[in-house]
C-alpha cells in the first residue's frame, strides 16, 4: 500500500485580505513531488493560495501545513505572474538569474564553485544563455518569462511556485517552460501552477479547482468534471450541451501580442473530444 507524504495540507483554512475573504473554509492535500494545476476563474482565490503556500499570507483561519517551509522559506521558490523591473536599472540576464541564490549567501558571502553551476544550469534549461549578457529592457515578453522562471530554479527549492507561467507567452517559450515543470517533477521537485488552460491541467497530476473555495482536489479524472466545473464556473462561462464542455474563459479572448490559447495549447493529445475551449 503507498502512501501519499503531502506536500501541502490545509485543514478549513480560511484566506483573505483584510475583512475579505478570497478563499472560503477549504480543506486539500496536495501530495509531495507532483505538478499540480490550481485552475479556476478569473478572482477565484489562485493567486491568493499561491502566496499562503509561499508563507506570503497568513490564513484567517484553520491550518496550512507546508513541510518545506520547516527548513527555511527559501525552499520554495516562487515565479510571479508579472515581475515590474525598471528598464533603466543596468542589470543583466545573468545577474537577475543570480539573485537566485541571494537567500543562501546572505549579504557577505561570495558566490562559489556550486552557486555558479547552478546559475549555469538554470539558464541552460530555459534556453536563455546565449542571452546571458542582455539587459533585461532589450528582452521580449517570452525572453523575460524565461528569465524569471530560471531564477526560480537556480534557487536551492523544494517547492516551485509559478503563477500562471505560461499565459500571454509565445509558443516557443511556453513549450520551454512546460518542458522545465515536468522535467523538475522528475528531480523531486513539487511544482504547483496556476493556470486557465484545461489542456495543462489535464496532463497534471493533481488539480485543484478553486471558486472562492476549494470546490475539488484530487487526479484531474476526478476534478475536472462536468459537475465540478459548472460549480466552479457557473452558467455564463461554462456552457454543457449533448456531452460537450465549452469553457468560455475572459482570460484568453485574443488581444493584440498575445497568443490566442488555441495557438498555445502545449497538450493537444491531453484534451478529450469533449472539451472544448471558446475564446472567441
Amino acid at each position: 500500500m503507498s502512501v501519499t507524504i503531502p506536500a501541502v495540507r490545509g485543514e478549513r483554512i480560511v484566506l483573505g485580505y483584510g475583512p475579505a475573504i478570497a478563499v472560503a473554509e477549504s480543506s486539500f492535500t496536495i501530495p509531495k513531488g507532483s505538478v499540480v494545476a490550481v485552475i479556476g476563474p478569473n478572482g477565484s482565490g489562485k493567486s491568493t493560495l499561491l502566496n499562503a503556500i509561499a508563507g506570503l499570507r497568513a490564513p484567517m483561519a484553520g491550518k496550512l501545513d507546508v513541510p518545506a517551509r520547516a527548513e527555511g522559506p527559501h525552499r520554495i521558490a516562487y515565479v510571479l505572474q508579472t515581475t515590474r523591473v525598471n528598464d533603466a536599472l543596468p542589470i543583466t540576464v545573468r545577474e537577475v538569474v543570480a539573485m537566485a541564490r541571494y537567500a543562501t549567501l546572505g549579504f557577505y558571502k561570495r558566490p562559489d564553485a556550486a552557486d555558479r553551476v547552478a546559475v549555469d544550469e538554470a539558464m541552460d534549461r530555459t534556453g536563455i544563455t546565449s542571452i546571458g549578457g542582455k539587459h533585461l529592457h532589450e528582452l521580449s515578453g517570452g525572453q523575460r518569462q524565461r528569465v524569471f522562471v530560471a531564477q526560480g530554479l537556480a534557487q536551492d527549492h523544494d517547492i516551485l511556485l509559478l503563477d500562471e507561467p505560461l499565459t500571454g507567452i509565445d509558443l516557443p517559450t511556453a513549450q520551454a517552460i512546460d518542458a522545465v515543470i515536468h522535467d523538475e517533477r522528475s528531480r523531486g521537485c513539487t511544482v504547483i501552477m496556476t493556470t486557465h488552460d484545461l489542456s495543462e491541467a489535464r496532463v497534471a497530476d493533481h488539480v485543484v479547482l478553486l471558486a472562492g473555495r476549494v470546490v475539488a482536489s484530487g487526479t484531474p479524472e476526478e476534478v475536472l468534471t462536468p459537475h465540478n466545473l459548472a460549480t466552479a464556473y457557473g452558467s455564463s462561462l461554462l456552457h454543457l450541451s449533448e456531452g460537450n464542455i465549452f469553457v468560455d474563459d475572459p482570460a484568453h479572448i485574443p488581444v493584440p501580442g498575445r497568443e490566442s490559447l488555441r495557438q498555445r495549447i502545449i497538450h493537444t493529445d491531453s484534451l478529450p473530444s469533449e472539451v472544448h475551449h471558446d475564446d472567441v
